[in-house]
């Protein structure tokens, strides 16, 4: 029986965020993901939040600290600090609204436009749940995915339908990306020493090997 891990007993910190129309679900998926919760009152995401949570991927721990906004276009101007330092992404559309699957071209760009070009992007078509108001096909989803080289799933945070996959999947991904990495510059991933960043990209990835000893900088 593997021993209890404190929450703060992480060997990586990955920054993943979401991102999508307005309505599509993302905050509902966090929610789903980190706290196994589902409401249905829908509100708008007000600004910024994240929540956290930690899986083993291999023998390691990875913690994702996970962030969402609103979709809205007023809250627009947050995007460069929301972006900096991500390696994951989820971009989220409903199944039901052909219009927020059209959007993602859009969402795409921005996210590439402010993150490097190893981040790890998964297309997840959300409340599939509600199959008989269908608008975007599998087919259709599983074509953009492939032609724009991300990763595809649809999800139901209200069924809990691939939520944990989706998530995983990235985060597995991410850790695989990091330790090829690591391998490319001749270093053992584990014998990474603390404290360390781990550049996917930008100078500022919150990213990291965890931290250890109070003075480590």
């Amino acid at each position: 029986m593997a021993a209890y891990r404190a929450d703060d007993d992480y060997d990586y910190l990955f920054k993943v965020v979401l991102i999508g129309d307005s309505g599509v679900g993302k905050s509902n998926l966090l929610s789903r993901f980190t706290r196994n919760e589902f409401s249905l009152e829908s509100k708008s995401t007000i600004g910024v939040e994240f929540a956290t949570r930690s899986i083993r991927v291999d023998d390691k721990i990875v913690k994702a600290q996970i962030w969402d906004t609103a979709g809205q276009e007023r809250y627009r101007a947050i995007t460069s600090a929301y972006y900096r330092g991500a390696v994951g992404a989820l971009v989220v559309y409903d199944v039901t609204r052909h219009v927020t699957f059209e959007n993602v071209q859009r969402w795409l760009k921005e996210l590439r436009d402010h993150t490097d070009s190893n981040i790890v992007i998964m297309l997840a078509g959300n409340k599939a749940d509600l199959r008989h108001l269908r608008a975007v096909s599998v087919e259709d989803a599983k074509g953009f995915a492939e032609r724009e080289n991300t990763f595809f799933m649809e999800t139901s945070a209200l069924e809990a339908l691939n939520v944990e996959n989706a998530f995983t999947e990235v985060l597995s991904q991410i850790y695989h990306v990091v330790s090829r990495k690591a391998l490319d510059i001749g270093d053992d991933p584990a014998a990474l020493p603390k404290g360390q960043n781990i550049n996917i990209g930008s100078k500022d990835d919150v990213s990291a090997v965890k931290q250890s000893g109070c003075c480590s900088n």
